[in-house]
């Protein structure tokens, strides 16, 4: 016999496996749909690259869009210069040209963003203006594109873009 499962000192030298409980993935993950139907979105950067038109080349900055399809996981970069809403709109509509509509776009609220660099800062004050929410908006709803957001303060929601 392995032990006593009453006796504290079997129970602390040879514990009872612990089962966990995973919670189920979000529908847009298990239902079979064309890649890019549902993707996640993130920004990454900013990256410092040297402009290649003039011969003293000056470097300037500029970001990453990641487009990532959440039934099979491929991934979609677009670099976007600036952190103004019609470059992220630009940005999106090259996605949309090369891969087709979605019909839902998933992204963090920004607030993962709070206590970073001036650089991120730029990006969590886009992200939170409403200038920037009125002009996505209105170009996601003439696209019947729905965009949702994960709840604030829970980046392992968006583990699967996050990741990328």
């Amino acid at each position: 016999m392995a032990g006593d499962q009453g006796c504290v000192r079997c129970c602390r030298a040879q514990p009872p496996p612990v089962e966990y409980v995973m919670g189920n993935l979000p529908e847009a993950r298990v239902t079979e749909s064309r890649p890019f139907t549902n993707v996640g979105v993130d920004y990454c950067g900013p990256f410092h690259i040297k402009e290649k038109r003039d011969r003293n080349r000056r470097q300037i900055k500029v970001y990453v869009a990641i487009f990532v399809c959440l039934a099979i996981k491929a991934v979609h970069i677009e670099l976007v210069d600036d952190l103004t809403s019609e470059a992220f709109i630009a940005a999106l509509r090259r996605f949309i040209a090369r891969r087709g509509y979605c019909s839902t776009i998933h992204s963090d609220n920004g607030t993962n963003f709070r206590g970073a660099s001036n650089e991120l800062r730029e990006l969590h004050d886009l992200l939170q203006s409403d200038d920037h929410k009125e002009k996505v908006t209105a170009f996601l709803a003439d696209k019947q594109i729905e965009w949702r957001f994960i709840p604030p303060h829970s980046p392992h929601f968006g583990g699967l873009w996050e990741a990328a």
